[in-house]
């Protein structure tokens, strides 16, 4: 029998030298199947992962190293329309070094210019050389199993739009006095249940709205405007519910005009380049919001003016605000505030994802600034045009002769 020695101390285990970091990194880099770049303060590529070169359309890195990533990233809007310089967003991050997070757009690649859809991402490195590390995703399988959820979206949303119809009909009916009678319990039975099917049923529209861009099949018609006319005739269109819920409305201003300092009506001429539809979905949208979220005898206040070479249009509440923590998120599919104040205010979650789907479409950019208990401002930033251009555009729309195409700005 082999008996052990409790005392005796186990051998040592050798340790083996561990890879240098830079191999491992290395070894990381050349495995993964995200496009890595590595640029200097001026652009110029310093390096390139094997995922970046092929995706680049080139075979090997002497292929790329030494060249500008600006010029090697050629890019294009998901919706397959050349970015002017000024629209190409990760032509600006490499160029002033600020950081650009999940940036889709589609990367021509090779001679072929064939097209894949990618998310771009860029991190500015704080050392001498000013390196900004870019990463680019292929993002096709992706937007291939969104699209099969936008079709199943789209399919049954429009299934349920006649059920809910009937639905909505048989109810207004039965609180209808010339052809139902009902006592008072039951009326208040009924109004909670046509309440709820009116909220169903703008759910599946709002649906239907969302998933005709997602999925392609709405496409901008773009015409030549008058911005400050065309915001004002349809925010005017909404005098009668903003009465309705007891607040003042005024255009022109983004703040009372007895207010100290407050911004004055700037009477300005400021063209565009829009879809007019899209322009009324949008605005309604926003004023709807500002109108749900105001207290009786608060404000609204819509104005536009030319910004450089964009149209702002800003709408402005004194309303409950938005709080910091739900600010970042208001523009995401289907995401509510929750808390006291909102809770009761009934809604789809879709209203400001549509504008930002609809805005983004035109070449534009939405953003809100807030404060809980504070009122809110949302601003929407869209491609202005000079007057020159403006008269060359209504003579070929008139004519039948223009595209659909949208020519942006800054955003």
């Amino acid at each position: 029998m082999k008996l052990f020695n409790r005392n005796k101390q186990p051998a040592p285990v050798v340790q083996q030298n561990p890879a240098p970091q830079n191999l491992l990194a290395e070894l990381a880099l050349t495995s993964i199947h995200d496009g890595v770049i590595i640029t200097n303060r001026a652009g110029l590529i310093q390096y390139a992962n094997p995922a970046a070169i092929t995706m680049l359309g080139f075979n090997t890195a002497q292929n790329v190293i030494g060249f500008d990533a600006g010029l090697l990233l050629k890019i294009e809007s998901k919706e397959g329309r050349e970015l002017p310089e000024n629209e190409n967003k990760i032509l600006q991050a490499i160029r002033t070094g600020q950081p650009l997070e999940s940036y889709e757009v589609c990367l021509l690649s090779g001679a072929a210019k064939k097209r894949i859809p990618i998310s771009i991402s860029l991190i500015p490195v704080n050392n001498s050389e000013g390196n900004r590390i870019i990463t680019f995703r292929d993002i096709t399988k992706e937007l291939a199993e969104e699209g099969e959820q936008t079709e199943f979206i789209s399919t049954a949303s429009h299934e349920m739009r006649t059920p809910v119809a009937s639905i909505e009909g048989y109810l207004s009916l039965a609180l209808n006095p010339q052809t139902a009678t009902i006592d008072e319990r039951a009326r208040t039975y009924l109004n909670s249940a046509h309440a709820a099917s009116q909220h169903l049923g703008q759910l599946f529209r709002d649906l239907l709205d969302v998933t005709k861009l997602d999925d392609g099949r709405l496409h901008p018609h773009f015409q030549p405007v008058e911005m400050v006319g065309l915001i004002k005739q349809i925010s005017d269109e909404y005098r009668v519910p903003i009465n309705n819920a007891k607040l003042t409305y005024q255009f022109g201003s983004s703040e009372p005009n007895n207010t100290p300092g407050a911004s004055r009506r700037i009477e300005q001429v400021v063209y565009g380049y829009v879809d007019v539809n899209l322009m009324r979905e949008i605005m309604g949208n926003l004023i709807d919001n500002a109108i749900k979220y105001t207290p009786a005898g608060g404000s609204i206040y819509i104005n536009v003016l030319g910004d450089g070479d964009r149209a702002l249009i800003n709408v402005t509440d004194t309303g409950i605000g938005i709080s910091s923590d739900d600010l970042g998120h208001i523009f995401q599919k289907f995401y509510r505030a929750d808390n006291s104040d909102t809770r009761t205010i009934g809604g789809t979650g879709l209203g400001l994802y549509l504008v930002k789907q609809r805005v983004e479409a035109m070449g534009g950019r939405v953003w809100a600034e807030s404060g809980f208990g504070e009122g809110s401002t949302f601003f929407v930033s869209l491609p202005r045009i000079t007057g020159e251009e403006y008269e060359k555009r209504m003579i070929a729309f008139n004519n039948g002769m223009l595209n659909n195409i949208p020519q942006g700005g800054t955003q």
